[in-house]
């Protein structure tokens, strides 16, 4: 998937064969094979192009890794803490990430609501209503 995302375009076997035999000995097969997992698990779709197939990304690696984080948090019977000790493993740079991330994703007004120290009523707020917001 890595070369497939690095290239941003729809890549055949013997591409990805080539540039992966720069590093290391690999056969053509097995490259084939796990693309054709790819194909199978939904990560690529192929084109057909005479014998051989096009492969290209269904998804971005941001969205790819969004998913992982997604999932391996849905698995925790704490979510809440699970995200604590994650947060935790975080350097200063990743957390600093993580709060432009939350800014973008919460839009204009709800940031300068925060950064003016603005706050509603308990049912304006998002956190107070579900009874979350707890320190």
């Amino acid at each position: 998937m890595t070369r497939v995302w690095k290239w941003n375009r729809p890549v055949t076997v013997r591409e990805v064969l080539e540039d992966l035999q720069r590093e290391r000995s690999i056969a053509y097969t097995t490259v084939m094979t796990v693309l054709d997992n790819l194909h199978q698990k939904g990560w690529v779709r192929r084109e057909a192009e005479g014998r051989a197939y096009r492969y290209e990304a269904v998804s971005t690696r941001a969205a790819y890794a969004a998913a992982l984080m997604n999932d391996a948090w849905a698995q925790s019977d704490n979510p809440a803490a699970a995200l604590v000790a994650f947060f935790g493993m975080m350097s200063d740079e990743q957390r600093q990430a993580l709060r432009d991330a939350v800014r973008i994703v919460q839009g204009p007004e709800t940031s300068e609501a925060a950064s003016a120290g603005t706050t509603g009523t308990a049912g304006e707020n998002p956190a107070s209503a579900s009874g979350g917001g707890g320190r």
